[in-house]
């Protein structure tokens, strides 16, 4: 039987750190309010002229360098982003370009904070079909370019950011399962439902949300879906080493964590750093605690991501 495994993580930031203490020279806000609420100090800005490949292209490369593979490898790519370059070619494909990689798949997910959960699961199902050997998932977002700057609801939550793995082949487990989730009659709490027509942007162009509902929603189904994967392998909470939630606020993570029984020191947690980077976050975290070696090989890790759609999922697996 073939499995699949992750043998590579990287991530990358753009340069411009715009803090809290910035913020409320602009808005009516403090780094209190934003702290004491979500626990986001600073958030990561994309130049101008930077594209959401430019930022996957970093984490893509850092990823490879990591797993030790080169162009030649690589036979699908997956990118799981909100914010693409364009409305076509895909994201993916335009990174796919910019690595020289000839052979292979390559094509956007989009499920917004949950797109790299997605991503790495359809990445898996490849692998362990024998139609591919060696995938790179990416999770990559401009969420600053959503955001209405004068909404203190919203603007001080989001961030930019890339992060990837590379995914191969393996006679022995390392992904375990994935569990996925949707339910598009509640895409009005969280949502952009602007969009390009007839050369125009039609309705509106700026991320929406409902915070009280989604908070209720995520800490609902973060709970169940991480208790879904551990159940389906055998294993309990007291099994896990580490949890990698979607790096969404503290409040959700911790009321996740508290739920589930698991001591906060077995959570990775970047948030602070770097804010909602919607898909990227996962995996930006999980590289933060794979080059820092809190997260080692053999251990038992659990991802789990919800966002709009609304959309949610984790995978279990052994790094």
């Amino acid at each position: 039987m073939v499995y699949s495994k992750i043998v590579g993580t990287g991530s990358y930031l753009p340069e411009r750190i715009v803090t809290n203490s910035e913020l409320q020279t602009r808005i009516e806000t403090s780094d209190e309010w934003i702290v004491s609420r979500t626990g986001i100090e600073a958030r990561h800005i994309a130049a101008e002229g930077e594209q959401t490949s430019d930022l996957a292209e970093h984490a893509a490369r850092a990823a490879m360098d990591s797993a030790g593979v080169s162009i030649e490898d690589i036979d699908l790519i997956i990118v799981a982003t909100t914010t693409p370059d364009k409305v076509f070619p895909s994201t993916a494909c335009l990174l796919q370009a910019r690595l020289g990689v000839k052979q292979g798949a390559a094509f956007d997910v989009q499920a917004v904070c949950t797109g790299f959960v997605y991503a790495l699961a359809v990445a898996d199902k490849f692998i362990a079909s024998g139609q591919h050997r060696c995938a790179l998932v990416v999770g990559a977002e401009i969420f600053s370019r959503l955001l209405d700057w004068s909404d203190r609801r919203t603007c001080v939550l989001f961030g930019d950011g890339a992060g990837a793995v590379v995914l191969k082949a393996s006679e022995t487990p390392g992904i375990l399962s994935s569990h996925l989730h949707s339910d598009g009659s509640m895409g009005h709490i969280l949502q952009v439902d602007g969009g390009v027509s007839a050369g125009k942007i039609a309705d509106n162009p700026y991320l929406q949300m409902d915070g009280a509902a989604v908070f209720r929603l995520a800490t609902r189904v973060l709970h169940e879906c991480a208790m879904e994967a551990l159940e389906h392998n055998g294993f309990g909470v007291d099994d896990l080493d580490w949890l990698v939630p979607h790096q969404a606020n503290m409040r959700i993570i911790n009321s996740t964590t508290d739920k589930l029984g698991l001591p906060r020191e077995r959570v990775i947690t970047t948030v602070a750093n770097h804010g909602n980077t919607s898909a990227a976050s996962v995996p930006l975290a999980l590289d933060a605690a794979v080059r820092d070696q809190r997260i080692k090989p053999g251990q038992l890790v659990l991802i789990e991501g919800v966002g709009g759609g609304m959309t949610w999922g984790s995978v279990l697996f052994r790094l």
